[in-house]
């Protein structure tokens, strides 16, 4: 039975679960809040994070890995995190279980109350601050640049898959400086690890800024984001890298000799993206009848289907080209099921979003050609075999280029610079998008314009220039535009 995908114009939300659950990305899991993550969806994260790994360590930085539990008073030593993190947190209160005196299953065994809770780490800033007290001395000691791979939880009570669920992947980066200008460029150059990434890898178009006082990550002096608008008009945070001052050193005491001999607090960063990014991906590029993946991170670039299914010769010709391609670096994949046809693999290989699909029918053997598809324009070519290999090579960087491109115009289509209080409140209505407007630099009067629309000041982009206005809201002046939208 084909699988029903609902169109993005009926339910863009519903759009979105099918597609996550029907293309094979994820499916649902018995741990309500939670994701199980199928191979196609962990493949992708794998290609993400290969990627990443590599960027970080280019960068000098290396990876390590940090407990899952964290004691609860690590929570309480700076005020500011707790308190952004306190709704969120599932809490070990016991390390045992026993058998139920009734024989019913099994219960809390009451006598092995921990002595101290333990925290499922909603994100790793206390024991990792605590450890960096014993490995930091001296300056001799700095940078400290380090990385790790982990999962985390935090307890979401609306969740979507990849979006927001209650335990996800990400890479987390905790730094220590010397100084604190070495700090804020170190926030700054992985804001531009991200934003690169985002661009080049996911064919992503983002803004990058710098988030208001009310929006910044817990215990964070500055957070810097990459912000990225989805096809329904919502603006989705795609990566957040923070300078944190000394706040966590103080809090945990993280000292070092200076040159002269002076004892000082350290300077901390920490950074972080998600699988969030393949929720990301899935809402700038995919259509209505399924996944589409940038060449650069597809788990599979190509796939071969023969005409009919499985038949000799057609399938000697396409193990022969599949070897070619591989041989180039390409990632291929053919297919040698025999129990489907044709036309229903072409459907099922365009909703997973395979960037090109090669098939080969009795003539294309006789001719020595072959059919190819791309997956972003549905556009057709029949090609020599002979010349398959740089044909393929170059398609794969024009799709990766198109829908960059493409991805770009839809922002710049709409991005919306708006004056007046009403035009803003009707864009937010029937468009969406993102608006670049004043604002009087008030928590006050973001707090109303979100009170009012629902649009929240996503960043103040790096890039936005110095100019005089008055707040959109308030009338009162402003020296610069904002970035306003809804956003997930």
């Amino acid at each position: 039975m084909a699988k029903v995908i609902t169109p993005r114009h009926v339910d863009y939300a519903q759009w979105y679960n099918d597609l996550v659950i029907h293309s094979g990305l994820a499916d649902y899991s018995a741990v309500r809040g939670c994701m199980i993550i199928k191979p196609l969806g962990y493949a992708l994260w794998e290609n993400m994070r290969a990627v990443l790994d590599r960027m970080f360590k280019e960068t000098g930085h290396v990876n390590a890995y940090f407990p899952l539990f964290i004691p609860k008073s690590f929570l309480s030593r700076e005020a500011q995190h707790v308190e952004g993190f306190a709704k969120e947190c599932a809490v070990v209160t016991h390390h045992r279980l026993k058998l139920a005196e009734d024989g019913s299953g099994v219960v809390v065994d009451p006598d092995a109350k921990l002595e101290e809770e333990l925290i499922v780490r909603p994100t790793s800033e206390t024991i990792i601050w605590h450890t960096y007290r014993d490995w930091i001395q001296s300056y001799r000691d700095l940078p400290l640049l380090i990385n790790q791979w982990a999962n985390v939880v935090r307890w979401e009570m609306r969740t979507r898959p990849f979006l927001r669920t209650a335990e996800f992947l990400w890479q987390e980066g905790h730094t220590a400086h010397a100084t604190r200008e070495e700090a804020i460029a170190e926030a700054e150059r992985m804001l531009d690890i991200y934003a690169r990434f985002a661009e080049e890898y996911m064919a992503m178009p983002v803004v990058r800024g710098i988030k208001t006082p009310s929006e910044r990550f817990a215990g964070a002096e500055e957070t810097y984001c990459i912000e990225a608008l989805m096809q329904d008009g919502k603006a989705l945070q795609a990566g957040t890298s923070h300078f944190l001052g000394q706040n966590f050193a103080k809090a945990f005491d993280v000292t070092f000799l200076d040159r002269n001999n002076q004892r000082q607090y350290v300077w901390a960063t920490s950074w972080g993206v998600s699988t969030r990014l393949i929720g990301a991906l899935v809402m700038t590029h995919s259509d209505d009848d399924g996944l589409v993946l940038p060449p650069r991170l597809a788990p599979i670039q190509v796939v071969f289907v023969t005409i009919p299914t499985v038949e000799e010769p057609q399938m000697s010709v396409a193990r022969e080209i599949a070897e070619k391609l591989q041989t180039a670096g390409v990632r291929v994949h053919v297919d040698t099921d025999d129990t489907k046809r044709a036309g229903f693999k072409f459907a099922e290989y365009e909703l997973r979003g395979i960037p090109i699909r090669i098939a080969i029918g009795r003539r294309d053997v006789e001719q020595g050609t072959v059919e190819v598809a791309r997956r972003d324009t549905k556009e057709k070519v029949t090609i020599r075999r002979e010349t398959i290999v740089e044909h393929v090579q170059a398609l794969l960087e024009e799709i990766q280029h198109n829908l960059l491109q493409r991805a770009r115009r839809f922002v710049r289509e709409n991005t919306h610079v708006v004056d007046s209080f009403d035009d803003f409140q009707r864009i937010i209505e029937e468009r969406g998008g993102f608006i670049l407007a004043h604002w009087d630099g008030t928590a006050e009067t973001e707090a109303r314009i979100k009170e009012l629309t629902k649009a929240t000041i996503r960043c103040i982009p790096l890039d936005s220039p110095a100019e005089a206005g008055r707040c959109v809201l308030t009338g009162k002046p402003s020296h610069r535009r904002v970035l306003f939208a809804c956003a997930y």
